[in-house]
């Protein structure tokens, strides 16, 4: 379970607040790449955002672009990101503040390789089943 508390800790420790509550919202993130045909799907959204460079950043061994809260709230939209904030008991600010710290950090480590992973399992499938065992 390295990766998964390392990225809460990460997040609990960069925005402050209970380690719970981001795990509730990092539950809520990997249900949406589940929901959105995993990262491939989660690429493609990006893309159709105009931000799939961004994502591309993440995903190649380079360095990360950031995200800024703004731009995770148009990729997202607000019934999604207000679902994600409900879930952790965040507002949606705080939640899109999160979600931006978190999703560079998240991705790259999902492709360590550079390359977004083939088939449904890999590093994903373990995480999603990881989170629904905690929660």
């Amino acid at each position: 379970m390295g990766l998964l508390d390392s990225l809460i800790g990460e997040l609990s420790s960069s925005l402050g607040g209970n380690a719970g509550a981001h795990q509730d919202l990092l539950q809520g993130v990997m249900g949406m790449f589940s929901n959105s045909g995993g990262l491939a799907g989660l690429v493609s959204l990006f893309e159709q955002k105009g931000l799939g460079h961004l994502v591309s950043s993440w995903v190649s061994t380079g360095q990360n672009l950031p995200i800024s809260p703004g731009q995770v709230s148009q990729v997202l939209g607000s019934d999604q990101l207000n679902q994600l904030a409900a879930r952790a008991g965040f507002s949606p600010q705080q939640a899109a503040s999160s979600i931006a710290q978190l999703l560079p950090s998240l991705v790259d480590r999902m492709t360590p390789n550079g390359q977004l992973p083939q088939g449904d399992g890999g590093l994903l499938g373990e995480l999603t089943g990881m989170l629904g065992r905690l929660g």
